[in-house]
């Protein structure tokens, strides 16, 4: 499966990072490793979002539901966010992105990872 990071670079810029997440074979389909969520957040948003540079709050899993938005980091790299799309958010310092309404309206799953989230252990290869 694959998933987009947003993250600070060491220049205090935010920057996409494409990943694929491990997954295995199992009983009705193919998983990724289970990981600790904290809750879960729903949010729909009109057709008139809009939001200039801004941090994500905290480190979080976005699952776009329905409709799309594009996502703007720090080089001025654009990207179309939809349901087609899982994004993993960890710019939570420094200069952010910026989100813009594309299709909407758009309906949102956050999913707040706890501190010792660790993506790297996530991403690794699965044994």
């Amino acid at each position: 499966m694959k998933a987009v990071r947003v993250y600070t670079g060491p220049d205090g810029r935010s920057h996409f990072d494409d990943f694929d997440v491990p997954m295995r074979e199992g009983q009705f389909g193919t998983y990724s490793r289970a990981f600790n969520a904290e809750n879960v957040v729903f949010r729909e948003t009109g057709a008139d979002y809009s939001l200039d540079f801004h941090c994500a709050p905290r480190r979080q899993w976005v699952v776009t539901l329905t409709g799309s938005a594009e996502l703007e980091v720090g080089d001025g790299t654009k990207r179309v966010l939809g349901p087609d799309t899982v994004l993993f958010a960890e710019d939570t310092t420094g200069q952010g992105h910026i989100s813009r309404a594309v299709e909407n309206p758009r309906v949102t799953m956050f999913i707040p990872v706890p501190e010792d989230f660790d993506l790297e252990r996530f991403r690794a290869a699965m044994g």
